[in-house]
Protein backbone atom coordinates (compact mmCIF):
# COMPACT_ATOMS: atom_id res chain seq x y z
CA UNK A 1 0.00 0.00 0.00
CA UNK A 2 2.74 1.86 0.25
CA UNK A 3 4.07 1.36 -2.83
CA UNK A 4 0.90 2.14 -4.45
CA UNK A 5 0.93 5.42 -2.63
CA UNK A 6 4.09 6.81 -3.18
CA UNK A 7 5.24 5.53 -6.93
CA UNK A 8 3.12 6.71 -8.87
CA UNK A 9 3.67 10.17 -7.21
CA UNK A 10 7.69 9.78 -7.86
CA UNK A 11 6.21 8.66 -11.66
CA UNK A 12 3.53 11.62 -11.75
CA UNK A 13 6.98 14.24 -10.39
CA UNK A 14 10.31 12.48 -12.37
CA UNK A 15 8.90 9.91 -15.02
CA UNK A 16 8.13 12.43 -17.31
CA UNK A 17 4.47 11.93 -18.12
CA UNK A 18 2.81 13.70 -20.96
CA UNK A 19 -0.48 12.36 -21.56
CA UNK A 20 -3.43 13.55 -19.50
CA UNK A 21 -4.91 9.73 -19.25
CA UNK A 22 -1.78 8.68 -17.42
CA UNK A 23 -1.55 11.36 -14.97
CA UNK A 24 -5.27 10.58 -14.06
CA UNK A 25 -4.30 6.72 -14.09
CA UNK A 26 -1.60 7.53 -11.51
CA UNK A 27 -3.43 9.84 -8.75
CA UNK A 28 -5.90 7.00 -8.96
CA UNK A 29 -3.58 4.48 -8.22
CA UNK A 30 -1.90 6.79 -5.55
CA UNK A 31 -5.67 7.28 -4.39
CA UNK A 32 -6.38 3.66 -3.82
CA UNK A 33 -3.04 3.46 -1.80
CA UNK A 34 -3.79 6.25 0.23
CA UNK A 35 -7.05 4.44 1.12
CA UNK A 36 -5.37 1.41 1.83
CA UNK A 37 -2.84 3.38 4.29
CA UNK A 38 -6.03 4.46 6.04
CA UNK A 39 -7.14 1.27 6.67
CA UNK A 40 -4.22 -1.05 6.70
CA UNK A 41 -1.18 0.70 8.42
CA UNK A 42 -2.50 3.61 9.83
CA UNK A 43 -5.92 2.69 11.48
CA UNK A 44 -3.38 -0.27 13.27
CA UNK A 45 -0.63 1.80 14.34
CA UNK A 46 -2.81 4.49 15.78
CA UNK A 47 -4.47 1.22 17.84
CA UNK A 48 -1.21 0.57 18.41
CA UNK A 49 -2.51 -2.86 17.07
CA UNK A 50 0.21 -2.95 14.30
CA UNK A 51 2.96 -4.29 16.02
CA UNK A 52 4.15 -5.31 19.53
CA UNK A 53 6.68 -2.27 19.60
CA UNK A 54 5.27 0.95 20.34
CA UNK A 55 7.93 2.43 18.47
CA UNK A 56 7.04 1.25 15.56
CA UNK A 57 3.31 1.72 16.32
CA UNK A 58 3.92 5.23 16.44
CA UNK A 59 6.29 5.63 13.30
CA UNK A 60 3.78 4.17 11.40
CA UNK A 61 0.95 6.03 12.89
CA UNK A 62 3.09 9.01 11.08
CA UNK A 63 1.59 7.49 7.97
CA UNK A 64 -1.43 8.98 8.69
CA UNK A 65 -0.12 12.85 8.51
CA UNK A 66 1.73 11.49 4.81
CA UNK A 67 -1.95 11.53 3.53
CA UNK A 68 -2.59 14.79 4.56
CA UNK A 69 -4.14 14.40 8.44
CA UNK A 70 -3.39 14.56 11.39
CA UNK A 71 -2.64 11.08 13.54
CA UNK A 72 -3.85 13.35 17.31
CA UNK A 73 -6.47 14.23 15.47
CA UNK A 74 -7.52 11.07 14.68
CA UNK A 75 -7.00 9.45 17.39
CA UNK A 76 -9.80 12.11 19.97
CA UNK A 77 -11.95 11.66 17.11
CA UNK A 78 -11.45 7.57 16.46
CA UNK A 79 -10.40 6.16 19.45
CA UNK A 80 -11.53 8.14 22.29
CA UNK A 81 -15.01 9.40 20.85
CA UNK A 82 -16.36 6.87 18.02
CA UNK A 83 -14.62 3.61 19.84
CA UNK A 84 -16.34 5.00 23.68
CA UNK A 85 -19.73 6.27 22.30
CA UNK A 86 -20.23 4.38 19.28
CA UNK A 87 -23.44 5.34 17.08
CA UNK A 88 -24.22 7.87 20.20
CA UNK A 89 -25.97 11.27 19.49
CA UNK A 90 -23.53 14.10 19.95
CA UNK A 91 -21.00 12.44 20.82
CA UNK A 92 -19.90 9.98 17.83
CA UNK A 93 -18.41 12.17 15.16
CA UNK A 94 -18.74 9.21 12.53
CA UNK A 95 -22.64 10.01 13.03
CA UNK A 96 -22.33 13.75 13.54
CA UNK A 97 -22.50 14.58 9.91
CA UNK A 98 -23.00 18.45 8.45
CA UNK A 99 -26.60 19.77 7.84
CA UNK A 100 -26.88 18.11 4.56
CA UNK A 101 -26.90 14.80 5.94
CA UNK A 102 -28.29 12.63 8.83
CA UNK A 103 -26.93 9.59 10.05
CA UNK A 104 -28.97 9.58 13.27
CA UNK A 105 -32.44 9.02 13.83
CA UNK A 106 -31.86 11.93 16.50
CA UNK A 107 -30.48 14.32 14.57
CA UNK A 108 -32.89 16.65 13.64
CA UNK A 109 -34.10 16.22 10.44
CA UNK A 110 -34.83 19.12 7.21
CA UNK A 111 -36.16 19.28 3.48
CA UNK A 112 -32.85 18.27 1.95
CA UNK A 113 -32.30 14.48 3.69
CA UNK A 114 -34.81 12.68 1.62
CA UNK A 115 -32.60 12.63 -0.97
CA UNK A 116 -29.39 11.72 1.10
CA UNK A 117 -29.39 8.29 -0.43
CA UNK A 118 -28.63 9.74 -4.05
CA UNK A 119 -26.54 12.14 -3.42
CA UNK A 120 -24.64 10.93 -0.50
CA UNK A 121 -22.28 9.09 -2.75
CA UNK A 122 -20.38 12.44 -3.94
CA UNK A 123 -20.18 14.43 -0.34
CA UNK A 124 -18.01 10.22 0.43
CA UNK A 125 -15.53 10.95 -2.45
CA UNK A 126 -15.41 15.12 -1.16
CA UNK A 127 -14.42 13.06 2.70
CA UNK A 128 -11.13 13.62 2.76
CA UNK A 129 -10.61 17.27 0.70
CA UNK A 130 -12.64 18.50 4.35
CA UNK A 131 -10.09 16.69 5.85
CA UNK A 132 -6.68 17.68 4.91
CA UNK A 133 -8.23 21.00 4.21
CA UNK A 134 -10.34 22.11 7.01
CA UNK A 135 -11.86 19.30 9.63
CA UNK A 136 -8.14 19.04 11.08
CA UNK A 137 -8.70 22.60 12.59
CA UNK A 138 -12.46 22.53 13.06
CA UNK A 139 -12.58 19.32 15.18
CA UNK A 140 -8.81 20.75 17.09
CA UNK A 141 -10.85 23.11 18.20
CA UNK A 142 -13.89 20.91 19.08
CA UNK A 143 -12.07 18.68 21.39
CA UNK A 144 -10.17 21.88 22.93
CA UNK A 145 -13.52 22.74 24.08
CA UNK A 146 -14.59 19.57 25.37
CA UNK A 147 -11.54 19.41 27.04
CA UNK A 148 -9.99 16.74 25.45
CA UNK A 149 -6.61 19.24 25.02
CA UNK A 150 -5.51 20.41 27.79
CA UNK A 151 -4.23 23.65 27.86
CA UNK A 152 -2.95 26.70 25.34
CA UNK A 153 0.88 25.06 24.99
CA UNK A 154 -0.87 21.89 24.25
CA UNK A 155 -2.97 23.27 21.91
CA UNK A 156 -0.53 25.74 20.20
CA UNK A 157 1.57 22.34 19.99
CA UNK A 158 -1.06 20.60 18.23
CA UNK A 159 -2.19 23.46 15.66
CA UNK A 160 2.06 24.01 14.54
CA UNK A 161 1.99 20.04 14.24
CA UNK A 162 -0.85 19.95 11.69
CA UNK A 163 0.40 23.31 10.08
CA UNK A 164 3.66 21.71 9.77
CA UNK A 165 2.76 17.87 8.11
CA UNK A 166 -0.07 19.59 5.53
CA UNK A 167 2.52 21.96 4.52
CA UNK A 168 4.99 18.90 4.24
CA UNK A 169 1.93 17.02 2.27
CA UNK A 170 1.26 19.58 -0.13
CA UNK A 171 4.43 20.21 -1.22
CA UNK A 172 5.14 16.69 -2.46
CA UNK A 173 1.35 15.52 -3.70
CA UNK A 174 0.42 18.94 -5.45
CA UNK A 175 3.19 21.51 -5.37
CA UNK A 176 6.10 19.27 -7.29
CA UNK A 177 3.27 18.06 -9.83
CA UNK A 178 2.49 21.14 -10.53
CA UNK A 179 6.26 22.24 -10.99
CA UNK A 180 7.73 19.13 -12.45
CA UNK A 181 5.02 17.87 -15.14
CA UNK A 182 4.31 19.42 -18.58
CA UNK A 183 0.39 19.32 -18.05
CA UNK A 184 -1.49 22.42 -17.21
CA UNK A 185 -1.96 23.44 -13.62
CA UNK A 186 -5.72 23.29 -13.55
CA UNK A 187 -5.38 19.46 -15.16
CA UNK A 188 -2.60 18.45 -12.47
CA UNK A 189 -5.30 19.83 -10.11
CA UNK A 190 -8.33 18.00 -11.63
CA UNK A 191 -6.49 14.83 -11.03
CA UNK A 192 -5.22 15.42 -7.76
CA UNK A 193 -8.92 15.55 -6.53
CA UNK A 194 -9.90 12.79 -8.37
CA UNK A 195 -6.97 11.05 -6.14
CA UNK A 196 -8.80 12.19 -3.11
CA UNK A 197 -12.45 11.50 -4.85
CA UNK A 198 -11.54 7.72 -5.05
CA UNK A 199 -9.96 7.74 -1.22
CA UNK A 200 -12.57 9.53 0.21
CA UNK A 201 -15.57 7.02 -1.33
CA UNK A 202 -13.32 3.89 -0.22
CA UNK A 203 -12.50 4.96 3.37
CA UNK A 204 -16.36 6.65 3.77
CA UNK A 205 -18.21 3.45 2.66
CA UNK A 206 -16.21 1.11 4.55
CA UNK A 207 -16.78 2.85 7.83
CA UNK A 208 -19.93 3.92 7.65
CA UNK A 209 -21.13 0.72 6.44
CA UNK A 210 -20.48 -0.46 9.56
CA UNK A 211 -22.79 1.37 11.98
CA UNK A 212 -25.21 3.24 9.52
CA UNK A 213 -27.15 0.15 9.25
CA UNK A 214 -31.12 -0.68 9.70
CA UNK A 215 -29.76 -3.19 12.19
CA UNK A 216 -27.94 -1.39 14.51
CA UNK A 217 -29.05 0.65 17.31
CA UNK A 218 -28.33 4.44 18.33
CA UNK A 219 -29.09 4.22 22.01
CA UNK A 220 -29.06 7.31 24.19
CA UNK A 221 -27.91 7.91 27.76
CA UNK A 222 -30.61 8.07 30.72
CA UNK A 223 -30.89 11.19 32.59
CA UNK A 224 -28.01 9.88 35.05
CA UNK A 225 -25.82 9.33 31.74
CA UNK A 226 -25.80 5.86 31.95
CA UNK A 227 -26.37 3.74 28.91
CA UNK A 228 -29.11 0.63 29.15
CA UNK A 229 -25.70 -2.36 27.91
CA UNK A 230 -22.45 -2.10 29.00
CA UNK A 231 -19.64 -1.47 26.72
CA UNK A 232 -19.07 -5.04 24.83
CA UNK A 233 -23.01 -5.40 24.70
CA UNK A 234 -23.29 -1.62 23.28
CA UNK A 235 -20.57 -2.46 19.96
CA UNK A 236 -22.30 -5.41 19.39
CA UNK A 237 -25.40 -3.75 19.42
CA UNK A 238 -24.08 -0.55 17.10
CA UNK A 239 -21.54 -2.53 14.64
CA UNK A 240 -21.77 -4.80 11.91
CA UNK A 241 -19.52 -7.30 9.73
CA UNK A 242 -20.05 -7.21 6.00
CA UNK A 243 -17.94 -10.13 3.52
CA UNK A 244 -16.39 -12.41 6.31
CA UNK A 245 -15.01 -15.27 3.60
CA UNK A 246 -13.64 -12.99 1.39
CA UNK A 247 -9.27 -13.13 2.98
CA UNK A 248 -8.32 -10.79 -0.29
CA UNK A 249 -11.08 -8.11 0.07
CA UNK A 250 -10.30 -8.96 4.16
CA UNK A 251 -5.96 -7.83 3.44
CA UNK A 252 -7.57 -5.12 0.76
CA UNK A 253 -9.33 -3.17 3.48
CA UNK A 254 -7.23 -3.78 6.64
CA UNK A 255 -9.30 -6.19 8.33
CA UNK A 256 -12.42 -3.61 8.70
CA UNK A 257 -14.82 -5.90 7.81
CA UNK A 258 -14.63 -7.09 10.82
CA UNK A 259 -15.99 -4.41 13.01
CA UNK A 260 -17.84 -6.33 15.28
CA UNK A 261 -14.18 -7.99 16.24
CA UNK A 262 -12.11 -4.85 15.71
CA UNK A 263 -14.82 -2.60 18.56
CA UNK A 264 -14.63 -5.70 21.01
CA UNK A 265 -11.25 -5.96 20.82
CA UNK A 266 -9.15 -2.63 19.07
CA UNK A 267 -5.95 -3.42 20.63
CA UNK A 268 -5.64 -6.63 18.88
CA UNK A 269 -4.14 -7.12 14.96
CA UNK A 270 -6.79 -6.85 12.22
CA UNK A 271 -4.70 -10.04 11.01
CA UNK A 272 -6.32 -12.01 13.94
CA UNK A 273 -9.85 -10.55 13.24
CA UNK A 274 -11.31 -13.57 11.04
CA UNK A 275 -10.22 -16.26 13.46
CA UNK A 276 -12.04 -14.57 16.40
CA UNK A 277 -14.85 -13.83 14.43
CA UNK A 278 -16.51 -17.49 14.68
CA UNK A 279 -15.81 -17.46 18.56
CA UNK A 280 -17.45 -14.16 18.88
CA UNK A 281 -20.41 -15.22 16.75
CA UNK A 282 -21.13 -18.42 18.72
CA UNK A 283 -20.16 -16.80 22.01
CA UNK A 284 -23.14 -13.79 21.20
CA UNK A 285 -25.71 -17.18 20.11
CA UNK A 286 -24.71 -18.49 23.60
CA UNK A 287 -25.87 -15.52 25.53
CA UNK A 288 -28.39 -14.15 22.80
CA UNK A 289 -27.23 -11.08 21.86
CA UNK A 290 -27.18 -9.86 18.42
CA UNK A 291 -24.10 -10.30 15.79
CA UNK A 292 -25.00 -8.51 12.64
CA UNK A 293 -23.34 -9.65 9.57
CA UNK A 294 -23.53 -9.46 5.50
CA UNK A 295 -22.76 -11.70 3.60
CA UNK A 296 -21.04 -9.58 0.91
CA UNK A 297 -19.92 -5.98 0.66
CA UNK A 298 -22.35 -5.08 -2.13
CA UNK A 299 -25.43 -6.30 0.26
CA UNK A 300 -24.10 -4.24 3.06
CA UNK A 301 -23.32 -1.35 0.55
CA UNK A 302 -27.31 -1.77 0.23
CA UNK A 303 -28.44 -1.96 3.07
CA UNK A 304 -26.84 1.39 3.90
CA UNK A 305 -28.57 2.96 1.49
CA UNK A 306 -31.79 1.29 2.80
CA UNK A 307 -31.25 2.98 5.73
CA UNK A 308 -29.97 6.43 4.64
CA UNK A 309 -33.07 6.53 2.55
CA UNK A 310 -34.93 5.63 6.02
CA UNK A 311 -32.94 8.04 7.85
CA UNK A 312 -34.25 10.74 5.24
CA UNK A 313 -37.34 10.47 5.92
CA UNK A 314 -38.15 9.33 9.29
CA UNK A 315 -39.27 11.80 12.13
CA UNK A 316 -36.49 12.60 15.02
CA UNK A 317 -36.88 10.80 17.67
CA UNK A 318 -36.74 12.77 20.76
CA UNK A 319 -33.61 13.05 22.63
CA UNK A 320 -34.54 12.53 26.03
Amino acid sequence: MLSLYFVPLGIICFGGISQIWQLFALFILSGLGMAGIGMGIMHDALHGSYSKSKTLNKWMGYTMNLIGASDEVWKLQHNVLHHSFTNIEEHDDDINAPFFLRFSPHAKRNRLHPYQHYYVWLFYGLSTISWITSKDFIRLNRYRKLGLIKGKAEYKRLLLRIIFWKFIYFSYVLVLPLLLTSLAPWIVILAFLSMHFVTGLCISIVFQTAHVMPDTSYPLPDGAGKLEHERLVHQLTTTCNFAPRSKWFSWLIGGLNFQIEHHLFPHISHVHYRHLAPIVKKTTEEFGIPYYSYSTFFSAIKSHGIMLRQLGSMPCKPTT
